[in-house]
């Protein structure tokens, strides 16, 4: 994960108008949040805007890779929006610093599967990670073009040489790679050097299937609404997107369970005002903005307090229980990827056999 930006090739900032007109309490200037493009709305900094007055500073970032060297060029962002595998790179680059949970009036909405997740503890009452979002990654499939996957809830129509040419999966290694390792019974996430050749193989052979490899939510959701793919790895907001269309399509659940990421809010090792930041966070988390989250952009918020009110409808679009907690606990939870840069490389070189 996550969110694509067409085309966008560098970050923008954006900053509310005259806010140097408009300092808070302290004097200083606004936080600046640094984020995907979706996360920037004003949904989610309302509460920031009402308790100082002024509008954040926003910057966005087409994935995390972009962010970690824009940041290591010298941006000092406030707060920033990395998922969860990204966590231990900004941990080793000294890029962050512990957030007081104490200080998050909204810390105890988070579903505890969430505030408990492995590698977010700084040390008691403190977390290097506070999570804001989650989503799942599968596959979403046309059920009238391929009404078989529909039934059977395979992913092995990536592979099927009957859809050659009509399926696509997202670009990024972090999302491929441990899909198509699961599909062969490895762990990506374990992997030994002779379970990774396994897997390279795995992906030469899905390479002269696709039709092509993309993360951009508009450019899968047009190639399956046209019928030019007939199934899509993609995150659960396109198929979201198309299923309130009333499109024929599915997301698949296969026996094995699918993946789930978690995106969350980080502070900067220095920012520029500490309350502030904290206050840039706890706006993320607020009861409007994760309402907003689940019924507009398709993710399903940390929050799980606030999504009580939210109706039936909207978990029907998504095709998710209203416990989000329990289905939360079935998921398997991308991770870091061990040797990432090597896995990076190679999934690089393999998309590059295709015509």
């Amino acid at each position: 994960m996550k969110w694509a930006v067409g085309g966008l090739a560098a970050a923008i900032l954006i900053i509310g108008g005259a806010w140097f007109l408009m300092k808070g309490p302290a004097g200083s200037a606004p936080a600046t949040l640094f984020q995907w493009q979706d996360y920037v709305d004003p949904h989610f900094t309302a509460a920031y805007e009402a308790a100082y007055h002024e509008k954040p500073g926003t910057s966005i970032f087409a994935d995390e890779d972009e962010a970690f060297s824009k940041m290591r060029a010298g941006f000092k962002p406030d707060v920033m929006g990395p998922c969860l595998y990204s966590l231990p790179r900004w941990k080793e680059a000294g890029l962050i610093q512990p957030i007081e949970t104490a200080k998050l009036k909204n810390w105890n909405k988070i579903a505890p599967a969430l505030r408990n997740l492995p590698g977010i503890s700084a040390g008691p009452g403190k977390v290097w990670f506070v999570p804001h979002y989650w989503g799942n990654t599968s596959l979403t499939i046309r059920t009238d073009l391929a009404p078989e996957y529909a039934k059977s809830q395979s992913w092995n129509i990536l592979f099927d040489p009957k859809y050659k040419g009509r399926v696509s999966v997202l670009d990024g290694a972090d999302d491929v790679v441990p899909f198509i390792a699961h599909m062969i019974g490895i762990d990506a996430y374990h992997m030994s050097e002779a379970d990774w050749m396994k897997v390279q193989a795995k992906l030469r052979e899905l390479v002269p299937q696709l039709r092509f490899v993309s993360a951009d939510n508009t450019a899968l959701a047009q190639g399956l609404a046209s019928g030019e793919i007939v199934a899509a790895m993609s995150w659960r907001t396109t198929f979201a997107a198309l299923n309130r269309e009333h499109r024929p399509v599915a997301y698949l659940t296969p026996p094995g369970g699918i993946f789930t990421y978690v995106c969350g809010l980080v502070m900067h090792k220095d920012p520029s005002n500490q309350a502030k930041a904290l206050a840039l966070i706890d706006s993320g988390l607020e009861d409007d903005a994760a309402r907003y989250m689940i019924t507009t952009i398709g993710d399903e918020p940390a929050n799980i307090e606030a999504v009580k009110s939210v109706p039936d409808s909207v978990f029907q679009a998504l095709n998710v229980p209203r416990d989000l907690e329990s289905f939360l606990k079935g998921g398997i939870f991308q991770q870091p990827l061990p040797n990432k840069e090597k896995i990076v490389s190679a999934w690089t070189e393999i998309r590059s056999g295709m015509k």
